[in-house]
């Protein structure tokens, strides 16, 4: 791989726009490259004017230059936001040689990439020992707090080997020496020492409120129920505090390497951007230059390092028991490579499910099932169930889609969500998921594909009509599978962020929660199938030669309009949580698209159940009306397009997919795909296709049209977090200093 693309590959995607611009600095020395070889082919040898030479004249005294003279390297110190920083200036002596313009244009702008470059290191080197003293403080608060928990539970000390130092061991230690009274009471002392100590520290501490976790918290705040603020020194709270306090060490570790790694790759590219020019000018300024870089604070400061180091040593010390390759393990995850087992396997699925379609396909055109009264009687109890598995499989293709792009123009979707670091699936996992769910229903429909009755009973056979539900007990089944098998750390975090989603209210609502809410919205049909499911077996229709009372039940047609509701309620409790917390009334105006959209949704499947006029008319007015509304909110808020002044006519500024005519393409899409509700209300019908296909096909048609959104809105949230070089999530610390102020951190 060549340097260019290793470059850019290993850049923290949030970051990109505080590296060296190595791109355009090769695109400078083609430039150069060019002017040599018109100046070759011309055979003209120009001399170095009077005023270059004066140049060398102008240098300071720490000014470097290079043996030839081709170039001078000046120092400059000057002031931002209040750190003292060192500027370098290249003079390039012979500009008035053949080519010599660009060669100054590219010494110009190297030296304004590279000083660039080391003030965005300062800066973050500088927050980065801010945050290590602000962790140093909360570590001595950590162990005053677990002294005192351990005086209040000297009965079970053992509680804590694992997390302190056993004093009472390192008492009967030095008490088994020959000089043991000695040694125990400069012990008693010692501990005495420590214990005022720590007593200091407690005095000037309290615990940091937490946002809240659980509905009863949640309404104690709205309660105005508060907690009380003195320390209660209990084992519970101990542990929560080393799980907070262990969260941030992890984090800010991932900081320091990755300010590390920012150091290594800027002075590898200015390293190989020099060695370029070299080569290509038939010059020897490179050592020169990349002496004033080894000099520079980018490469020169250890500060990083030995944060590293300290941060390493506390950690294994405090968090694992001293168990180094436990503490590595946990500050440096194992990130997950991709196997060849798993692309096996998906080609496997993948080729499994083609052949059962078309072995569907000649079944159904064997038996000539296509017009039969069995026929109509499968579409409106068997398919309904089936089709659920059918959406749920074509949104996981599309969010493995999703990744796949993602991924190729590096949007950080794992930070975004808050995946753990190495748990995140590839699109090859969700692939396999998919297609390994596809296969498993494909063949769940040819072995329920029996239409005929039994002879005697005039019945279906009870096991057949079972299979849909054994299919749906086993999806579920594994789900809720506690061993670590099928990725058991994205199914619980998916679990987890349903639950919220369901107590929306209730709970904080962060990016994971109202993205998942967005996706429930356009699995309306999903959730109605699952209605279905709950209906057929359990009124017993499945046993009466599928009979489908649901449809004419009352409670089920209420519950029709009920589930059709839901995910858009959620989603405006979500808006509204979200504006209380933020203060932000844009929160309250996208709530707004979501209740246009229940009262769409309601009167358009009011109109389809009972027809009329009047419920046509209405279900026209505010189908147009959220349809437009969501339209808009959808290309200009979530997408960030149709921005005016851009330089990209229609968009935006920034756009990380190079072809302006996918964003054209995306926008006309999301407008047609939002219309589908057209055939509602205009009862279009198609004698070749059963009205529960049609509703199937619009369904389907919803879930591309998310999948579309999907990438935008991420694109959007990536671009928001570049420019404001957001690579790290904010973990909030246990305790809180007096001296620190009210505010909690």
């Amino acid at each position: 791989m060549r340097f260019g693309k290793e470059f850019v590959s290993q850049m923290i995607p949030e970051w990109q726009e505080a590296y060296i611009d190595y791109a355009y600095l090769k695109t400078i020395l083609q430039d150069i490259q060019a002017s040599r070889r018109v100046s070759d082919s011309n055979n003209q040898n120009s001399s170095t004017p009077s005023f270059a030479r004066n140049l060398t004249r102008r240098y300071n005294r720490d000014a470097l230059v290079s043996e030839n003279h081709d170039i001078v390297v000046n120092t400059a110190t000057r002031d931002e936001e209040g750190l003292e920083t060192t500027a370098y200036e290249t003079t390039f002596l012979k500009a008035g040689e053949a080519g010599g313009d660009f060669e100054v244009t590219f010494f110009r702008n190297l030296d304004r990439e590279f000083n660039k470059v080391i003030s965005f290191y300062r800066l973050k080197v500088e927050k980065a020992r801010t945050e290590a003293l602000a962790l140093n403080k909360q570590m001595d608060a950590l162990i005053a707090f677990r002294h005192k928990v351990m005086d209040q539970n000297q009965k079970n000390p053992s509680v804590f080997d694992s997390v302190s130092v056993d004093i009472n061991g390192l008492a009967s230690e030095v008490g088994s020496s020959s000089n043991c009274t000695e040694h125990n009471v400069a012990l008693a002392d010692l501990m005495r020492n420590d214990d005022t100590s720590n007593e200091s520290i407690l005095e000037r501490i309290r615990m940091n409120k937490t946002r809240e976790i659980t509905p009863l918290s949640a309404i104690k705040t709205i309660l105005k129920v508060h907690k009380q603020d003195e320390l209660k020194f209990t084992r519970e709270n101990l542990k929560e505090v080393e799980k907070r306090l262990q969260v941030a060490f992890i984090e800010f570790y991932q900081k320091l390497r990755h300010l590390k790694n920012y150091s290594f790759l800027n002075a590898s590219a200015v390293s190989k951007i020099m060695k370029k020019y070299d080569k290509i000018a038939k010059r020897n300024a490179a050592k020169l230059y990349m002496e004033m870089v080894d000099r520079s604070y980018l490469s020169s400061s250890d500060e990083v390092h030995k944060l590293l180091l300290k941060v390493e040593s506390t950690f294994i010390e405090h968090f694992s028991n001293s168990n180094r390759r436990q503490g590595m393990s946990l500050l440096r995850p194992k990130i997950n490579k991709e196997r060849h087992l798993i692309t096996f396997s998906t080609g496997f699925f993948f080729g499994c499910g083609v052949s059962l379609i078309v072995a569907l396909g000649l079944i159904i055109h064997a038996r000539n099932i296509m017009g039969t009264p069995g026929q109509r009687t499968y579409m409106e109890t068997m398919f309904p169930l089936y089709r659920f598995f059918g959406f749920v499989v074509l949104h996981m293709d599309m969010y493995a889609a999703n990744i796949y792009f993602w991924r190729r123009y590096r949007v950080n979707y794992s930070f975004i969500f808050g995946f753990k670091q190495g748990t995140e699936l590839g699109y090859r996992h969700v692939l396999l998921l998919s297609f390994g769910l596809g296969t498993l229903s494909l063949c769940a429909v040819l072995l329920n594909l029996d239409m005929e009755m039994d002879a005697q009973t005039k019945d279906y056979r009870l096991v057949t009509e079972l299979i849909p539900l054994f299919l749906l007990v086993l999806v579920i089944a594994i789900f809720l599978c506690p061993f670590h098998i099928l990725y058991r750390s994205s199914r619980y975090f998916f679990l987890s962020v349903l639950f919220r989603c369901i107590a929306a209210p209730f709970y904080a609502v962060n990016l994971p929660d109202f993205f998942l809410g967005d996706q429930l919205t356009s699995q309306v049909q999903a959730l109605r199938s699952l209605e279905f499911y709950i209906c057929y077996y359990g009124f017993g229709d499945f046993r009466y030669r599928r009979r489908d009372t649901c449809t004419s039940n009352i409670g089920f047609r209420t519950f029709y309009f009920i589930v059709a509701v839901i995910p858009y309620w959620l989603r405006f409790l979500q808006c509204i949580r979200r504006m209380m917390e933020d203060k932000d009334l844009s929160h309250g105006y996208n709530g707004i698209k979501y209740l246009l959209t229940i009262v769409a949704a309601c009167l358009r499947t009011a109109y389809t159940l009972n027809r009329g006029t009047t419920w046509n008319i209405t279900a026209w007015v505010f189908s147009g009306v959220a349809t437009f509304y969501g339209t808009y909110w959808d290309i200009v808020v979530d997408w960030g397009l149709l921005q005016r002044g851009c330089k990209n006519s229609f968009l935006r500024d920034k756009l990380l997919v190079p072809h302006k005519t996918v964003y054209y393409a995306a926008m006309v899409l999301n407008v047609l795909l939002r219309l589908v509700w057209l055939q509602t209300v205009l009862d279009l019908k198609f004698s070749f296709l059963h009205r529960e296909t049609m509703v199937a096909l619009l369904a389907c048609l919803e879930i591309i049209r998310r999948g579309i959104w999907n990438f935008f809105r991420l694109e959007n949230e990536h671009l928001n977090n570049v420019g404001r070089y957001r690579a790290f999530k904010t973990v909030p610390l246990p305790f809180n200093y007096e001296e620190d102020g009210d505010h909690d951190n």
